[in-house]
């Protein structure tokens, strides 16, 4: 989450989606730590996180523009030699691909490093309806990448082809799904695919809600979890399990949610809120455990040391 929605962005979300909502024990890993240390630098203010298969751990600085990498095994994380950041500010999502390579967001651009932080490309957004893109979040299939951006309310796609990344150019306008809603309040946020690519999830702070989309024919409708408003920041899909961190409008915490074979509806089966978060914008998901990014977003610059923390997946069962 880059900031909190206005005053005016909640009323005008909770009066129109109003009017549109008319129409077991988990398995404990305890071996691991529970607080991953990001950086004691001031002023970092963790935002994004990705873990890949082999536990290593990749978190972006929404403060500084840069990434850390760490292991699930060891408590510190140092920073990432990634070149070609310095012209950027801030750096939000971050995920990685089958190839290992770090994806990153910030600003305008899309960056792709290998796993030694050598720069593989780099690609920039031109701006949407409203000006320049403030790239939020985004999300790999086998055959694209697909970005939010927080400033405006279009969905960008890169193609994925042999391991190549082609342009990042504008693919879904969303407010067709709703043209009656403020088109600068839209606030494009976490984004997740199925296993097939076949249907993306686009959280939106500003309607405070989740989007399905089809990607054969772009059709956006609303996921229907049974609550008033439920307007995620990051996610992470896993079949049909939705994990999401709400840090607006709601406790902070990670809510996960039971979802249908289709990804329309779904129950929201657990909430985690409380402590060990501190203003959490979003997790990534290893073996039985929830990695949950401590940003301090709400008082920036934030306190030192600015932390990742573990919690079991309750969705998991032990043997």
């Amino acid at each position: 989450m880059r900031r909190a929605p206005t005053r005016t962005a909640c009323l005008v979300a909770t009066v129109l989606l109003t009017a549109l909502a008319g129409a077991p024990g988990p398995a404990v890993a305890r071996d691991l730590p529970d607080t991953y240390v990001v950086s004691r630098a001031p002023g970092v203010l963790p935002e994004g996180i990705a873990v890949t298969p082999d536990g290593t751990l990749y978190v972006s600085s929404d403060g500084t523009g840069a990434l850390y990498r760490g292991h699930i095994g060891r408590p510190d994380l140092r920073p990432f030699p990634a070149q070609g950041l310095k012209g950027r500010t801030s750096t939000l999502g971050v995920h990685t691909d089958r190839r290992g390579r770090v994806l990153s967001v910030g600003g305008a651009t899309l960056t792709v490093h290998d796993r030694h932080g050598r720069l593989v490309a780099t690609r920039t957004a031109v701006g949407g309806p409203l000006g320049a893109p403030d790239l939020n979040d985004l999300t790999v299939t086998k055959d694209a990448v697909y970005v939010t951006d927080w400033a405006n309310p279009v969905v960008y796609r890169a193609d994925l082809r042999g391991g190549t990344i082609g342009p990042l150019e504008p693919w879904l306008d969303i407010r067709g799904a709703f043209p009656q809603f403020p088109a600068r309040y839209w606030l494009l946020n976490g984004i997740v695919a199925n296993e097939s690519g076949t249907t993306l999830l686009v959280a939106s702070n500003g309607t405070e809600a989740v989007w399905r989309v089809d990607t054969a024919d772009r059709t956006v409708t609303r996921l229907s979890l049974g609550e008033q408003s439920f307007g995620p920041d990051g996610m992470v899909l896993r079949g049909r399990t939705l994990y999401a961190v709400l840090n607006y409008g709601a406790p902070h915490g990670v809510y996960v949610a039971r979802l249908d074979e289709e990804l329309r509806t779904g129950t929201v089966t657990h909430r985690l809120t409380g402590e060990p978060f501190d203003l959490p914008t979003t997790l990534a998901r290893h073996g039985c455990r929830l990695y949950v990014v401590n940003s301090q977003l709400d008082e920036p610059p934030g306190r030192p040391p600015y932390t990742v923390s573990a919690v079991d997946d309750p969705t998991c069962r032990t043997p």
